[in-house]
């Protein structure tokens, strides 16, 4: 027999339960995603807007009882899933954990904690890569397979397969951790990642550019856990973490593909088959441009897998600037890389640079405009007066310019409008840049021939290319496996162009961390990128000195960069013999100085006498009274 006490106990359990379980509870209106799943308080803009997904959401209220935040706007769309909820926080809002209570006619039908985490110290003040960083480019899929246990992931079909080009490798985060200490004794200072992000695609996936949810990293790479990891154990040894971004498409795998929130969520939602892009970046600052041209440009679809954003739709604006600043917050960034940056609604692009530096005073981000026309790349650095009065907060874009003219001027003939010529007119062309001293200079990336390649395997060339790259004005990028010679001989595949690093897999005979297996001329390129990088990152006149070049003469070309305590000499030749120069040709940067170390070779050279320059051999010169 149960006692008189047990009982009451019973029944007043009971009223609890009622009192706190809503009696016409709806079962089917779990909500199954809140983006961005938490946010942070003390942040510099106290709005913050949640996109709540779940059946039949639509319809409810949203309410929150929690000291500084306040529901500021409900917004319904056309599809009754979803619920973009804004909230406004007080400055001094505190962290913690507090409930998002769903309602209707004062029923509570769903219940949904959210947390505002504290910020890191000092967070808003971060300080981005510069010009005293050498940023190291990674396909994480192709560097080193740290954690074999991540390359099958059931449910994602596109599989671990190394025979293939376009296949997965089995690269991942771990991989790149297992590496940070060869990637810092090298001499770079920050790491750029191609996409790490969940990329659940049915095939050629490892790349990473077609996200397929902007809240989690690909489980194949790691963990948002692991990404967060490399970002901690990089910056104890020194080194920087870049972000790539894609804010013109996402994959065609994306969860909202199957549930759009509304009719204009992406660009030519409704059409069939898909419109494609026309890739002309002119017509965005054409003058002349017909509407159909600017259109398909902006609008237009990539691939059939990728499709176009359209961020014009505010709901879509927000969430894509909102999920920019919930990674550099909470994976400690120093840099984004930008996308395709001309692609998207260059309103947006505007509005999206200008928040993020809003956040971060001191952030840098990067755009790829891939076009050898530098009218158009100078066109949305920030500060740059544009005719038609566009502006953006974009601090530096990647130089294609300045890459294919240094090709040019590195693989053809010298002649009076070829050869080197190319590259002293391309940086003569520096005047229409708002700050050429931010932009990215690089030989190579993942989506062209390695510079090896591109120079037809002549060691020369490379070493010119690299010792051009470090001592310029700007923010140098090389591309892994540049400093073993990695090449793609023969071939133009993206696939080839991207493969891996050898050593990063077990049972790989040949070894570029540790050196096993690699030629003696791949030895000497890896000394002589780590001897070249080590010193530059030990010299403030290369990071944020002036540049004087003189017109090259007879395959001859040569440069400084100066400040008010140093001068550097940096010699070009790419002669087939060996030549003589006299420093007093150069009398405007080599008066009163008597010699110049080779800051690689480590001899001294009088500048009263003609100056021996091997042949095709750059020498580098830190000069001396």
């Amino acid at each position: 027999m149960m006692s008189l006490a047990r009982y009451l106990i019973l029944f007043l359990c009971c009223i609890c339960t009622l009192a706190t379980t809503p009696i016409f509870a709806h079962t089917d209106a779990a909500i199954d995603r809140v983006e961005p799943p938490f946010w942070w308080a003390g942040m510099q803009n106290p709005s913050l807007q949640l996109m709540v997904h779940g059946p039949q959401l639509g319809d409810l209220n949203v309410r929150v009882d929690y000291p500084g935040v306040k529901v500021e706007r409900v917004t319904r769309v056309e599809n009754p899933n979803y619920l973009f909820v804004d909230l406004l926080l007080d400055a001094d809002v505190a962290p913690g954990k507090f409930e998002l209570q769903f309602t209707k006619v004062n029923q509570i039908l769903h219940r949904h904690t959210y947390e505002l985490k504290a910020r890191q110290g000092d967070s808003a003040n971060r300080q981005g890569f510069d010009q005293s960083d050498v940023l190291y480019l990674i396909t994480p899929d192709r560097f080193a397979n740290g954690d074999p246990q991540n390359d099958q992931i059931v449910g994602m079909p596109d599989s671990l397969d190394r025979s293939k080009e376009y296949g997965r490798h089995g690269g991942d985060i771990q991989g790149i951790i297992d590496h940070l200490d060869y990637i810092r004794d090298l001499g770079f200072t920050a790491i750029w990642l191609n996409p790490v992000l969940e990329n659940d695609m049915p095939k050629w996936s490892y790349h990473g550019y077609a996200t397929t949810d902007y809240y989690k990293v690909d489980p194949r790479f790691g963990s948002n856990a692991s990404y967060q990891l490399l970002s901690q154990k990089a910056s104890e040894k020194g080194i920087k973490l870049i972000m790539d971004m894609i804010a013109n498409h996402c994959g065609s795998e994306h969860w909202w593909m199957n549930d759009l929130p509304c009719s204009d969520w992406l660009n030519f939602q409704d059409n069939q088959p898909y419109v494609n892009t026309n890739h002309r970046k002119s017509s965005l600052l054409d003058p002349y441009v017909s509407k159909i041209d600017r259109q398909l440009m902006e609008d237009g679809w990539f691939v059939e897998t990728m499709p176009d954003l359209n961020q014009r739709n505010e709901l879509m604006s927000t969430y894509l600037i909102q999920n920019t600043i919930w990674w550099i917050e909470y994976a400690g960034l120093a840099g984004i890389r930008q996308d395709t940056y001309s692609y998207p609604h260059r309103d947006f692009m505007s509005d999206w640079t200008c928040r993020i530096i809003e956040e971060y005073p001191h952030f840098n981000i990067v755009g790829e405009e891939w076009t050898e026309n530098p009218n158009i790349v100078a066109y949305w650095q920030a500060n740059k007066q544009n005719q038609d009065g566009y502006s953006s907060c974009l601090p530096s874009l990647m130089d294609f310019p300045l890459q294919a003219a240094m090709k040019r001027a590195l693989t053809e003939e010298e002649t009076w409008g070829k050869g080197w010529i190319q590259l002293y007119e391309s940086l003569a062309n520096d005047f229409i840049y708002a700050d050429p001293n931010e932009l990215v200079v690089f030989p190579d990336n993942h989506d062209m021939s390695r510079i090896f390649t591109q120079v037809n395997e002549d060691y020369g060339l490379y070493q010119m290319a690299l010792a051009f790259v470090c001592t310029t004005r700007g923010i140098p990028q090389l591309y892994y496996g540049t400093e073993i010679l990695m090449s793609n001989k023969g071939s133009d595949s993206h696939g080839i162009i991207r493969s891996d690093f050898p050593g990063g897999w077990a049972g790989d005979t040949v070894n570029g961390f540790t050196g096993v297996g690699l030629g003696a001329r791949q030895l000497e390129a890896q000394r002589f990128v780590g001897q070249l990088l080590n010193w530059r990152k030990q010299q403030p006149v290369i990071h944020h000195g002036k540049l004087l070049h003189f017109a090259p003469k007879n395959g001859v070309y040569v440069y400084f960069r100066y400040d008010d305590n140093n001068r550097i000499m940096v010699v070009l030749n790419k002669n087939e013999k060996a030549v003589e120069i006299d420093a007093k040709a150069y009398a405007q940067m080599t008066a009163g100085y008597s010699k110049g170390l080779d800051v690689i070779g480590g001899t001294s050279h009088s500048l009263t006498n003609p100056i021996q320059v091997p042949a095709k051999s750059p020498l580098i010169l830190k000069l001396d009274l």
